[in-house]
């Protein structure tokens, strides 16, 4: 048996950086060289492998065991959520169910002030929650220009808002992730991330009012906004805390659209406000019926999440009738032949779930919307997975290569010999925390890969400084979602939907204040609570 060491070069500082070169070099590929992102995290892989074998010592097969190990969680279940999810997406667009739905969102009220709090806020939310990889920040900043919005503060403010939901995004993946990946629990992930970041949450929608129309704002739409806060706040640590991050984003942006739906029935602002004081453009009304049955594959989705997430349902596949369909096997290379310095030895194992995943609830939402749209054909069907999986190809590359060199990195004791190094900053870690995790997503564009890749690193500095581990990958989760509205994939995303290619220093110039400034209060909040806990 191998067992794994984290000083491998009799000097931890020099492991450490040795440990830190494969990161290095993928951040300097995208950063310096201007790689594309797989091109960049192939060339880091190499590195990992070299570093791994020639300088920790670890067994070519057990670096392949790591890999593969890697590789496997990649596709099953991270792909296979995503996929689903954009794909539902997407049969929504063009069965000409999303067109409808927009326009009831749109015609709630004329007041760019609640449309924004209602768009960018509530129903971007939804949207990260239902898809993520940038389609909230595309969709909603067309939206608002379409509806009167000067295209920079479209873009602007919906980059903002998605800080709100980035941390739970395409059914709650970053922090199924980052749970896998560092070993903790989901739910106690999830717990940790309710206590960190949504006082920030409760913020926003405060923030949003107040970079529109500033002070006076927000004493004018105060109901709305609190309104929208209290829901959505709400609900979404209420399912985070109970339930799990699945439906965290999707129930927090329903739950707050329909909160401010029925808050107009009994009031409406009695200034309305428009920036360029025009009439607010026209939009195309729908009847009642049109809209629940526009909404109506969200919905099924919802249930069958909701159903997927019910304990008693959990417990089928773990001691009920139903655990012979989860198909378990040892990493070879890994399972018994790795060790630990404490002694413990690894027990890597893959576990395939084809009936309880939370991919498979996904599916079932397809088919069912499929089987109840009669303006879709089977050939629409099998036509839109295949634009799925040709637009987001990339991405799954990506995450599978990142995925490889983070476990590989685990499995060596690269990630642990980075953690003794950054322990040395003792206490004050937790406040530097939220900055590793800022860094990663501004350069990755995601928060899945920033926790893959700097997940296990923060849980192997809090156990040496003795901090809740879940806390910080919190903080690095939540600190990643702040760099979203910055990150340079964000910002094109936004500039292409509002028509501003080519200009997205003008964006970037508009948003970095407020990134910075929730990145500040991230990390005094997860200082101040590994002081107190």
């Amino acid at each position: 048996m191998w067992i794994q060491t984290t000083d491998p070069l009799g000097n931890g500082l020099l492991s450490a950086l040795t440990a830190a070169v494969p990161i290095l070099v993928f951040l300097i590929g995208l950063v310096v060289l201007k790689l594309k992102g797989i091109v960049a995290a192939a060339i880091a892989l190499v590195a990992e492998v070299l570093v791994a074998v020639l300088v920790f010592g670890m067994p070519a097969p057990a670096a392949a065991g790591a890999g593969l190990l890697g590789l496997l969680t990649a596709i099953w279940p991270i792909a296979y959520i995503i996929v689903m999810a954009v794909w539902l997406y997407r049969l929504a667009v063009v069965s000409g169910r999303f067109a409808v739905i927009r326009a009831s969102i749109g015609g709630i009220s004329s007041d760019q002030r609640i449309q924004v709090l209602l768009i960018s806020f509530s129903f971007g939310a939804f949207l990260e929650g239902a898809a993520g990889f940038g389609v909230p920040i595309a969709i909603c900043a067309a939206l608002l220009v379409q509806l009167g919005f000067r295209p920079v503060k479209a873009a602007m403010l919906s980059l903002v808002a998605n800080a709100g939901a980035g941390a739970y995004g395409a059914i709650g993946i970053p922090v199924i992730v980052g749970a896998q990946v560092t070993g903790i629990d989901v739910s106690e992930l999830s717990r940790a991330l309710v206590v960190l970041l949504q006082p920030l949450t409760l913020l926003i929608p405060f923030l949003l009012v107040l970079i529109l129309d500033g002070w006076r704002g927000l004493r004018e739409t105060w109901p709305a906004t609190l309104v929208v806060t209290v829901v959505f706040s709400g609900i979404q640590a209420g399912v985070l805390w109970f339930l799990g991050p699945e439906l965290a984003d999707v129930g927090a942006g329903l739950g707050a659209m329909v909160a401010v739906f029925l808050l107009g029935r009994v009031w409406q602002p009695r200034r309305i406000f428009r920036e360029d004081g025009a009439e607010a453009p026209v939009v195309e009304r729908h009847s009642l019926g049109a809209i629940v049955s526009a909404w109506s594959p969200f919905y099924i989705l919802t249930a069958f999440i909701l159903i997927w997430s019910i304990p008693a349902f959990k417990e089928l596949f773990t001691t009920g009738p139903l655990s012979g369909t989860v198909f378990t096997w040892p990493i070879p290379g890994l399972a018994g032949e790795v060790g630990y310095e404490n002694g413990d030895v690894v027990s890597a194992a893959f576990s395939l779930t084809p009936l309880n995943a939370t991919g498979t609830a996904i599916l079932l939402a397809v088919i069912v919307s499929f089987l109840t749209t009669s303006a879709l054909h089977l050939r629409d069907l099998f036509h839109e997975l295949w634009r799925t999986l040709a637009e987001l190809w990339q991405a799954l590359v990506l995450i599978a290569l990142i995925l490889m060199l983070a476990n590989i990195a685990n499995y060596s004791g690269g990630s642990a010999s980075m953690g003794a190094a950054l322990a040395a900053t003792g206490p004050v870690f937790p406040l530097l925390a939220p900055i590793i995790g800022w860094i990663g997503v501004f350069l990755t564009g995601s928060v899945v890969n920033n926790n893959t890749l700097f997940g296990p690193l923060q849980v192997a500095t809090a156990e040496r400084i003795g901090v809740d581990p879940a806390l910080l990958v919190a903080g690095n989760t939540a600190g990643g979602t702040t760099a979203k509205v910055v990150s340079p994939q964000s910002i094109a995303i936004a500039a292409g939907a509002v028509g501003l290619a080519g200009r997205e220093g003008e964006i970037l110039r508009s948003a970095i204040g407020y990134s910075l400034g929730m990145l500040a209060f991230i990390c005094a909040w997860s200082f101040l609570l590994a002081l107190l806990f």
